[in-house]
């Protein structure tokens, strides 16, 4: 029978925990961290992520993957291999579900389109935008702007992919306010809910690229992990049907990669001997990571997606589209922020063209879904379409 692991010296505690910068009372049913993925699922921002693009924009299917269901099954790895490990699943699992709050409509064309027209303020990056949402954007507390969470969620949150030598601005402004010791690496736990992003989009994307036919199954035959995963499902059933014969190898390469993750990090956790969460975070590497072999596996996985999915020819368009909306929707709102809504345009001020108004339109887009983003901007471009 399965016994979870005791927790590792090396994990968060709420003994050691940092606290708050409104300090509140601690919740009596509650962790700290599950506090924070409360407040997390609760929130605006990650309603909005049903309907922001993964790949595929919002509409081109209903079995496509969105933001939402994406974090999601970043989350639900990112518990399990905490657990396996011994570190926080909550705080895991709050990093891995706050993880793409930032992220515009259309996913990376959005992201890509709205760094080109910031360029001149400072340029847009979906990790700051992710923390402008937890402390400053989101409004729900009478006390506070944000959600007011843990300095371990909001450490992991802006360095989850490492150490940050040259921090975007928001994250550089903040941490002069709230120390987050960006120059040293992020805690276990963040690094879990990173390397858990990779596994999911890898095994996720795969899927979505097939249910497009934007390749077949026996194109990925000579990948590494996924052909081996390909050839034992076929094994595990010589005429499994093509719908089954698909989850049968995706559930392979996630337990493939799971398990590599797991070995790896332990040999790296066990030879560094960290007596608490402040050793790993000192240390010049990650402890949390793929063995050399499973890197490589992961970058030809990568190469062949980018390839075959993500530069397809059918996406290049819905992409292309995608930015020139983006980039006409700031452009004209920047220009005229007289055309935001009331609580928009009071934050933007007058005359367009600030910096100030800048800011405020590019929060205004990040926050929006493909499906209003589309709307709004036929509402803006269209004569005939009714405000």
């Amino acid at each position: 029978m399965y016994s979870p692991p005791s927790p590792a010296r090396f994990a968060v505690s709420a003994a050691t925990a940092r606290g708050r910068l409104y300090p509140e009372p601690e919740a009596e049913t509650r962790s700290p961290w599950q506090r924070d993925r409360d407040r997390i699922i609760h929130s605006s921002a990650f309603r909005k992520l049903q309907y922001k693009t993964q790949v595929f924009v919002n509409h081109e299917g209903d079995f496509y993957r969105t933001r939402l269901t994406h974090s999601i099954e970043v989350a639900q790895i990112a518990r399990s291999l905490a657990r396996a490990l011994g570190l926080d699943e909550d705080l895991t699992e709050a990093l891995a579900l706050a993880h793409d709050l930032g992220h515009p409509p259309f996913g990376h064309a959005g992201e890509e389109a709205l760094n080109v027209v910031m360029k001149p303020f400072g340029g847009f990056d979906h990790n700051a935008q992710s923390l402008r949402i937890v402390t400053l954007l989101e409004s729900r507390y009478a006390a506070w702007d944000g959600l007011n969470l843990t300095w371990e969620t909001l450490e992991g949150l802006v360095k989850h992919n490492g150490p940050l030598r040259s921090p975007p601005h928001y994250i550089a402004e903040y941490d002069a306010r709230y120390r987050l010791d960006l120059g040293t690496q992020p805690s276990a736990e963040a690094q879990v809910a990173a390397i858990a992003d990779d596994v999911a989009y890898h095994s996720h994307d795969i899927d979505d690229g097939l249910r497009a036919r934007l390749f077949s199954i026996e194109d990925l035959r000579h990948l590494p992990v996924v052909g081996e995963a390909l050839a034992a499902a076929r094994m595990a059933s010589l005429d499994v049907p093509p719908p089954r014969l698909r989850h049968e190898m995706l559930r392979r390469v996630i337990n493939a990669m799971a398990m590599d993750l797991i070995a790896e990090s332990n040999r790296r956790l066990a030879k560094l001997d960290p007596t608490g969460p402040d050793a790993v975070r000192r240390h010049k590497h990650r402890v949390v990571d793929f063995s050399p072999p499973m890197a490589e596996a992961n970058r030809a996985i990568k190469e062949f997606l980018f390839a075959r999915m993500y530069r397809h020819w059918r996406v290049n368009r819905m992409t292309a589209k995608a930015k020139r909306l983006v980039e006409d929707l700031f452009r004209l709102l920047h220009a005229d922020p007289s055309m935001l809504p009331d609580d928009w345009r009071a934050r933007a001020g007058e005359p367009g063209g600030t910096q100030r108004a800048a800011t405020t339109v590019a929060d205004y887009i990040a926050g929006m879904t493909d499906r209003f983003a589309m709307d709004e901007h036929r509402r803006l471009t269209d004569i005939a379409v009714n405000l």
